[in-house]
């Protein structure tokens, strides 16, 4: 999912620069709008999956609290390593959404559009 990201966003800044030749304007913030859904979607869904194992792993910590077992020990490790990696994994996710809605504002304000820019050009 990260290649895909960053593959989207390089074929998105080339055009913008001017390498995407015959593409148009229309068609790049039509292209990107699209992606910029499917993104979103893919999203949401990590954010519902990170909820779904974190609460599990408080639960499985509050059944340790009261029964102290080994395999409850094993199976909080494992959750907790999960919980870790879908973290980063939505935290790069959403990090790369972020640049991407800057995307759309540049390729608004090649078209002529109204566009809001905030930070960094």
């Amino acid at each position: 999912m990260w290649r895909y990201l960053k593959s989207h966003e390089r074929f998105v800044l080339d055009a913008l620069a001017g390498s995407g030749e015959g593409i148009s304007m229309v068609e790049l913030r039509d292209f990107h709008e699209r992606q910029l859904r499917y993104m979103q979607h893919e999203r949401l869904i990590h954010l519902m999956v990170t909820m779904f194992v974190s609460t599990y792993l408080l639960l499985i910590i509050g059944f340790i609290a009261v029964h102290p077992i080994w395999p409850a020990f094993a199976l909080a490790a494992l959750l907790f390593a999960l919980v870790c990696a879908y973290v980063v994994h939505y935290f790069r996710l959403e990090n790369g959404v972020q640049r991407w809605y800057h995307l759309a504002n540049q390729i608004d304000e090649r078209l002529g559009r109204l566009s809001g820019r905030y930070g960094p050009r």
